[in-house]
């Protein structure tokens, strides 16, 4: 079943109104999808990269307003909409012992999680269930999608159809390297 919505997503990417696919798709995986826009975009700015900024900003505007649907949803309807989301994602029975610990993470959670490849769904819902500062989601969100989705954007502007396998199959082991290595530096210096 996921890899026919994969590839139904990834045919999206060829449709005359593929930004506006884009849109829905970087909004609703925020918050319940669980196919990455980055599967539209990338194809899209390979076939136009003169737009590939624009096609990233789009991404990031619509996966913000996203995550903050995620972020209502676990604020306000949890217990209905939340919970069922997150059992489904298999991480329902964690709930309880990381909502405890998730607003003591807060900017490094939205952080981590905007740009690997953990599901992001999951902290916008949870950024919302133990009500994380708004402004402070909101930030790290845009901070966090804006790296990922400029970033895809760059690599393909600057070296187009042959960085799509690197992209597709190794970024997110990038992002999440640097990200360790990141905390890592942090806590190397908490300790000095």
């Amino acid at each position: 079943m996921i890899q026919r919505l994969y590839d139904w997503t990834l045919s999206l990417a060829e449709h005359r109104h593929a930004m506006w696919v884009l849109a829905l798709v970087a909004f609703l995986e925020s918050s319940m999808f669980p196919i990455p826009p980055d599967i539209i975009m990338i194809p899209m700015i390979i076939a136009r990269p003169n737009r590939a900024f624009v096609i990233a900003g789009v991404a990031l505007m619509a996966s913000v307003l996203g995550g903050m649907l995620g972020y209502a949803i676990g604020a306000l309807a949890y217990d209905t909409i939340g919970a069922p989301i997150l059992q489904a994602l298999g991480k329902g029975d964690a709930m309880a012992e990381f909502a405890t610990r998730f607003n003591d993470l807060g900017f490094w959670a939205v952080l981590v999680a905007g740009v690997t490849p953990f599901p992001y769904k999951v902290i916008t819902i949870m950024s919302g269930f133990t009500a994380m500062p708004i402004g402070t989601f909101i930030a790290t969100s845009i901070l966090a999608r804006g790296l990922r989705f400029f970033l895809v954007a760059l690599l393909l502007y600057k070296f187009g159809a042959p960085v799509r396998d690197f992209i597709e199959k190794r970024l997110p082991l990038m992002f999440t390297l640097a990200v360790a290595l990141l905390i890592g530096g942090f806590m190397v210096l908490k300790l000095l």
